[in-house]
């Protein structure tokens, strides 16, 4: 599997990156997981316009708007662009999702966009994407948020979502080749409950899981990924990187 990061900004799109988005690609299989502000661009830059259409995959985190909110302008490249695609495209999230998203472009909820997207909710066990197999799990967070798990080719990626700490992460990422974790919040603050990790508290759920490489992301721009990244260096022994825009990693090679 091939990662690459289309933005890693937490809460909010910063100077340096958009926000939340991923494109996983194996097989000439391509995911998106989570399309946060500014992604959409982004994108275009790997996939190109016409790539849009022939997307196998969106798989949402949660529906924060710093995950999902290009999917309005997905929508629109689908609906009206002049390179339609030959079916729908899977969008796969919490179970409101279709409501949600035709709440943010001010869509009545039927059809909603559910004719350029087919809207799917995760189903609680696994399933699989062409050449990919899915696992999520719920997170601690305000709204209902999933980790995701994919497996390609005895290759394992996982990727944190938005969470507090919760012992539900370190059991999905269990033996990962990449954990793609979140480290939003500074570890010398007074941080709240149940919404974002640390830099250190990212390494510790890499060490908890026994994973093999571990990449912080969805640092916000008034943070510093340098420094979550020698925080989680305090909990965690393996490699550890900060997720940046056209950053690639070769999952499990």
């Amino acid at each position: 599997m091939k990662l690459t990061v289309l933005g890693c900004s937490g809460s909010l799109p910063g100077p340096s990156s958009p926000a939340s988005s991923y494109l996983v690609e194996a097989d000439g299989a391509r995911l998106v997981v989570d399309l946060g502000n500014g992604a959409l661009g982004e994108l275009q830059r790997h996939v190109g316009y016409r790539g849009l259409a022939s997307i196998d995959a969106v798989l949402l985190s949660h529906l924060h708007p710093d995950h999902f909110i290009d999917l309005c302008g997905y929508y629109v490249a689908l609906r009206y662009g002049p390179h339609r695609p030959a079916r729908r495209v899977p969008v796969w999230g919490p179970e409101n999702t279709a409501e949600r998203l035709a709440a943010a472009y001010g869509e009545h909820p039927e059809p909603g966009m559910g004719q350029e997207f087919d809207i799917r909710a995760y189903p609680g066990a696994e399933f699989e994407i062409g050449p990919f197999r899915v696992t999520t799990a719920r997170m601690a967070h305000p709204v209902p948020a999933y980790a995701i798990r994919l497996e390609h080719a005895g290759s394992v990626l996982v990727y944190s979502g938005d969470t507090g700490p919760t012992p539900a992460l370190a059991d999905l990422a269990r033996g990962a080749d990449l954990l793609l974790c979140e480290a939003a919040f500074d570890d010398d603050a007074e941080n709240p409950a149940d919404l974002h990790l640390t830099g250190r508290e990212a390494g510790e759920h890499a060490a908890a899981a026994g994973v093999s490489r571990l990449v912080v992301t969805h640092v916000p721009p008034w943070g510093d990924p340098e420094r979550a990244v020698e925080a989680a260096r305090e909990a965690y022994d393996g490699p550890v990187d900060a997720a940046g825009v056209g950053r690639t990693w070769n999952v499990g090679s």
